[in-house]
């Protein structure tokens, strides 16, 4: 026997683009709210909960114009929301307790709402893994290109990263960003960064080594200068794009503990 299909599943519907999303109007029928403008008091709740939440409304709450039969094969329009996973939830939280519909709806959303989140936060487990195993090897390879450069001691390398996160992270030393980022003594910060400020730091370790390499930099305070100039680059070309500065990321959980879960994994991998 077929499991009964949910009726907010049956409203869903998908874009053009792939993106699943709710009609605001099929929405109000499946709660029971048989005047479309009661309703509308619940959306607006549910924009000020999204707003306080931090969310952009634009990314959860859409505008537009959809034709509707009101007899004899005749249609108007009418003003409708297409509204996001998230947004449903938000709305359902806002709506009349009393009506049984409302419940199951809370349930329902609340359960698909974790689902998604478990989903985000596995692919951004996977993405940091797979960086920081990259970041690992050009890390390496940028160190024998300083090596060739003139940087051979341990702590004049560890002055020549130093200078390449002073370039990314607008004059902050390692020992700064440690700092920023709320990290104890024995924690590194590579293993501490999400995915968005591994990647920069990957794009500043490849493009150092290939400097060092294509013009041929010898002596240890042009490769310190060079690794310096990469890093400002990297932090200018995020500037432009409208993305976050590295040094205002939240810390992440440790990239150890997603290495063993991820080899504990396949040693036991689910039948």
């Amino acid at each position: 026997m077929s499991k009964e299909i949910p009726p907010f599943e049956k409203i869903r519907r998908i874009n053009p683009s792939g993106n699943e999303f709710w009609s605001s109007r099929d929405f109000a029928k499946v709660l029971g709210y048989a005047n479309y403008r009661h309703f509308l008091a619940v959306i607006d709740k549910a924009r000020t909960a999204c707003l306080n939440s931090g969310q952009s409304l634009d990314d959860h709450f859409v505008g537009t114009d959809q034709m509707v039969e009101i007899g004899s094969g005749a249609q108007r329009t009418v003003t409708t929301t297409m509204m996001s996973r998230y947004a449903c939830y938000l709305v359902i939280q806002n709506a009349d307790p009393a009506k049984e519909i409302v419940a199951q709806g809370q349930t329902y959303f609340a359960i698909q709402t974790r689902r998604q989140e478990l989903s985000d936060e596995e692919m951004e487990d996977q993405r940091r893994l797979t960086i920081r195993s990259e970041l690992r090897q050009h890390n390496t390879q940028l160190a024998d290109a300083a090596k060739d450069a003139g940087v051979i001691e341990p702590r004049d390398y560890a002055i020549f990263q130093n200078h390449g996160y002073m370039g990314l992270y607008d004059g902050l030393g390692a020992k700064e960003i440690h700092a920023r980022k709320g990290l104890k003594k024995s924690q590194q910060i590579l293993d501490h960064m999400g995915s968005t400020e591994l990647a920069a730091n990957l794009f500043r370790a490849t493009q150092a080594e290939d400097k060092l390499r294509r013009e041929k930099i010898t002596g240890k305070d042009n490769a310190n200068q060079a690794h310096r100039e990469v890093g400002a680059k990297v932090r200018q070309t995020i500037k432009e794009l409208g993305g976050s500065m590295p040094e205002n990321l939240p810390a992440a959980e440790s990239i150890r503990k997603l290495e063993s879960k991820s080899k504990k994994a396949l040693k036991n991998p689910k039948s």
